[in-house]
């Protein structure tokens, strides 16, 4: 760890101190045999770094480890690992191959069902579509997420798009003034924002008013499957929209808030040095009535279950 090693930093809404740094230093050190999935577990373990269920969160941990390798700031070693990683290269199979087109109405496939994905079968799945059609294409996500595949009652397993919730950007000028909260409560209550990362609908799909109708639903069913996966209910959704590709037809019919302009930065800059970025609109929705006012409160009390009047 070089002389830079002793300046806080802020990484996924947690402030490290100059003595958080010396502690991953010495960590890394003394138990050199750790994979980095089990360093960055214990690292949360003595950083009491966990989300409001409990569970630690080592996923933003060890994304912290290796962004400050990358930069030099620590010395971690090049350590063994106990289980093979996520592949980052995905296979593609004819399961993913298009389909024959579909048109009409979003009526004409109502109800429709926002699966989880589960399992190796969809989460193959749901990757490849990423992968093929999405213009980002898949990476893997930081810290907590939840991700969809689509489809109608009507047609089982004929999917029709796919989403990706996971975590927030951590500072949004536009987002954060619009909250309105100060320094320590976006700290403390960021893990409250979900971003709605990945959204994609399938190519061969040309149904007016789908896009609309799946981020209506996603709204409401949220909520409740993060609870029941990490304990706690998101307060708001944020998404990114580049202006270049898309003019977010779908999230404004959705009733989602346009506020303003990212500044072309990268998650992971503290220093205003990653310029050359995508500008992108911001788009947020409040999954209650009083989001920003429960995003100001230290901490923010459980979110109601969603009243439907608040869509």
């Amino acid at each position: 760890m070089d002389s830079r090693s002793g300046t806080e930093r802020e990484f996924f809404g947690r402030w490290f101190s100059s003595s958080d740094f010396r502690l991953i230093q010495e960590l890394a050190r003394d138990f050199s045999a750790l994979s980095l999935t089990e360093l960055a577990s214990t690292l949360c373990e003595l950083l009491d770094w966990k989300r409001p269920n409990g569970k630690l969160k080592y996923k933003e941990c060890r994304a912290v480890l290796e962004q400050l390798r990358a930069e030099g700031l620590v010395s971690i070693p090049a350590v063994r690992k106990t289980a093979p990683s996520r592949p980052r290269h995905i296979v593609v199979r004819s399961e993913s191959d298009a389909k024959p087109p579909l048109t009409g109405t979003a009526g004409d496939y109502t109800p429709l069902v926002l699966e989880r994905v589960e399992g190796v079968e969809l989460s193959s799945l749901w990757n490849q579509f990423i992968d093929r059609y999405h213009y980002l294409r898949f990476r893997v996500p930081f810290g907590a997420n939840l991700r969809y595949l689509v489809h109608s009652e009507r047609t089982p397993g004929e999917y029709l798009a796919c989403l990706l919730f996971s975590s927030p950007a951590w500072k949004m000028a536009p987002r954060d003034a619009w909250i309105g909260w100060n320094e320590e409560q976006r700290k403390r209550n960021l893990q409250y924002v979900v971003c709605n990362s990945r959204f994609l609908v399938l190519p061969w799909i040309s149904v007016r008013g789908l896009a609309s109708k799946i981020l209506s639903l996603a709204a409401r069913q949220l909520p409740e499957d993060w609870q029941q996966m990490y304990g706690y209910r998101p307060l708001l959704l944020e998404t990114l929209v580049d202006p270049a590709r898309f003019r977010g037809t779908s999230y404004r019919a959705a009733n989602w808030i346009r506020l303003g302009q990212t500044q072309g930065r990268g998650r992971m800059d503290h220093d205003n040095r990653a310029r050359g970025r995508a500008v992108k609109d911001i788009y947020v929705f409040p999954v209650c009535r009083d989001a920003r006012r429960r995003l100001c409160q230290s901490p923010p009390p459980a979110a109601a279950a969603t009243d439907p009047e608040d869509i």
